[in-house]
C-alpha cells in the first residue's frame, strides 16, 4: 500500500510539472482555447450553476466569502481560484476542502494525455481539471474566479453562468487590459451575459460608468454595494477583525484587513442576488459565512514575536489598501518591508505608497521568470533616500531576520509567488 501511494505521488508530481511548465499565454486567447477544450470534454460546465467573478483586486476574497456562505447554507459548492500559494490543489475546492490527491491525479492525467489539437496554458489545464472535478462531485453551485481580465479570459468560455460579479477595478496588467480605468473596466465587463444578473463591487466613478453602460446594453439588472456601510465600522477588541452594519444586519469579518469589508459587501450583495433567484440562504447563514471566511496571504500574521505579516498586494491599488489598513491597525508605527515584485508591475508607485510607513526595505526576486531583480528594485528605493538591503533569495532574507530581528514589525508584500515562498519557509 505504501509503495502504491509513493508511485501515485510520483505520477502526480510529474503530471503537475507538465501543467506548471506549460506556457503562461497561448497563441489563441484563453476563451478561444477553452471553448474548444470544453467542447472536447463534453461541456462539464453545463452541468453546473456557476457564479463568475472578475475584478482587479478582491476577486479571490469575494469568491472565498461566497463559497463559505453557500457551503454554510447547506449547498455543495465548488471554488476555483488562482494562483496557489503552497500547493496546486488550493485552486480547486469543494465545501472548503482541497481536491484530494487521488482525484487530482486522475483528472490531471486525463487532461494532459488528451489531444485537444491546440496548446493549453497552465490556467487552461487547471480550469479543465476543476470543472471535471466539480461535475464529478455534483456541485450544486460553483464559484469561478477569472484569471487575467474578463472578455478574453479562459473562464469566459462558460456561456451560461447564473450570476456575474465584478469586484473593485484598478490598474494592473495595463499592457494587456488598457491604460485607463475605463479600458480595464470594459475588459472586465466582457464577462457580462444577457439574462444574467450582475453585482459590482465598490468602484471609482470612471469604472462604474463603464459597468453601468455595459449592463444597460445587455439589459440586465445590476447592483452596487451601499458604501454608507463603510462608515458604520468598528474594530474588534482583539484587533483581529471588524464589525459593520449592512442593511439593518450586523456582520463581522475575522481578518485584520479593513479592505476586506468592501469584499464582504460585494459577497453579501451577490448572496442577495442569488436569493432573488431561488437560492435559499438564511440571514444567519450569511452572517456566519462572512464571519468564518479566512483567505490566506491577505494581511495574515504568521508570527507575533518576532512579528511577521504577509499580504498579497501586488499592484498599486492593493498596496494602497494595505498601507491604509496598516495605518489603522498600527497607528504611528514604522515597518520593515520585505518586497518582491514582478517586472511588469508599477513597482515605483507601490514603493511610494508605503514610503511614509517604512523604516527600511529588504528586496528579493520572487520565484518567477517574470521577476524584477532585487538590485533593480533596491536601486529605486535608494533613490527615494530609504535604507534598503537586496537579497538574492527568500532563504537569505530569513537568515538576516533570524540573525538580527528588527525592532519594527516586518510586513512582506509584492507578489503572491513571494508570499507562497514565505509561507513555505515559515511552515
Amino acid at each position: 500500500m505504501e509503495q502504491i501511494r509513493e508511485e501515485e505521488g510520483e505520477r502526480l508530481s510529474k503530471a503537475l510539472e507538465v501543467i506548471e511548465r506549460s506556457r503562461r499565454f497561448g497563441n489563441l486567447s484563453g476563451i478561444e482555447t477553452c471553448r474548444k477544450v470544453l467542447k472536447d470534454l463534453g461541456h462539464p460546465e453545463q452541468m453546473l450553476k456557476i457564479i463568475h467573478v472578475a475584478g482587479t483586486n478582491g476577486k479571490g476574497s469575494v469568491s472565498a466569502f461566497l463559497h463559505q456562505i453557500l457551503t454554510g447554507a447547506g449547498y455543495k459548492t465548488g471554488l476555483f481560484t488562482s494562483p496557489h500559494l503552497l500547493h496546486f490543489s488550493e485552486r480547486i475546492r469543494v465545501n472548503g476542502k482541497q481536491i484530494p490527491d487521488g482525484d487530482l491525479l486522475h483528472w490531471t492525467e486525463y487532461v494532459i494525455n488528451r489531444d485537444f489539437g491546440i496548446p493549453l496554458t497552465m490556467f487552461d489545464y487547471a480550469l479543465a481539471v476543476a470543472l471535471l472535478y466539480f461535475k464529478q462531485e455534483q456541485c450544486e453551485y460553483t464559484v469561478l474566479e477569472t484569471g487575467l481580465g474578463g472578455r478574453k479570459d479562459s473562464t469566459n468560455a462558460v456561456e451560461h453562468p447564473i450570476l456575474s460579479v465584478i469586484t473593485h477595478i484598478g490598474y494592473d496588467h495595463t499592457e494587456i487590459l488598457g491604460n485607463t480605468l475605463a479600458e480595464i473596466a470594459a475588459e472586465k465587463a466582457g464577462i457580462l451575459k444577457s439574462g444574467v444578473p450582475a453585482v459590482f463591487g465598490c468602484q471609482e466613478q470612471e469604472a462604474a460608468d463603464v459597468l453601468l453602460l455595459a449592463a444597460k446594453e445587455k439589459g440586465i439588472p445590476c447592483v452596487f454595494p451601499d458604501r454608507d456601510a463603510l462608515c458604520r465600522i468598528r474594530s474588534m477588541e482583539d484587533g483581529n477583525g471588524y464589525r459593520f452594519q449592512y442593511k439593518k444586519r450586523e456582520y463581522q469579518i475575522s481578518m485584520p484587513a479593513k479592505y476586506q469589508i468592501e469584499n464582504a459587501l460585494t459577497a453579501i450583495e451577490a448572496a442577495y442576488s442569488l436569493q432573488r433567484n431561488g437560492c435559499r440562504i438564511l440571514p444567519e447563514e450569511m452572517e456566519k459565512g462572512i464571519r468564518s471566511t479566512f483567505w490566506s496571504g491577505r494581511m495574515q500574521i504568521l508570527k507575533k514575536n518576532p512579528f511577521l505579516l504577509v499580504d498579497g498586494a501586488h499592484n498599486p491599488d492593493g498596496v494602497r489598501a494595505l498601507a491604509e489598513s496598516l495605518c489603522i491597525q498600527y497607528p504611528g508605527e514604522k515597518f520593515v518591508f520585505w518586497m518582491a515584485v514582478l517586472a511588469d508591475k508599477d513597482y515605483e508607485e507601490m514603493v511610494r505608497l508605503v514610503l511614509p510607513a517604512a523604516a527600511e526595505f529588504i528586496t528579493v526576486a520572487p520565484d518567477s521568470s517574470r521577476a524584477l531583480q532585487s538590485e533593480r528594485l533596491a536601486a529605486y528605493i535608494r533613490s527615494c533616500r530609504k535604507k534598503v538591503t537586496a537579497c538574492a533569495k527568500v532563504e537569505e532574507v530569513f537568515r538576516l531576520w533570524k540573525k538580527n530581528p528588527p525592532a519594527a514589525k516586518v510586513v512582506a508584500f509584492g507578489s503572491l509567488y513571494f508570499i507562497g515562498e514565505i509561507l513555505k519557509a515559515v511552515r
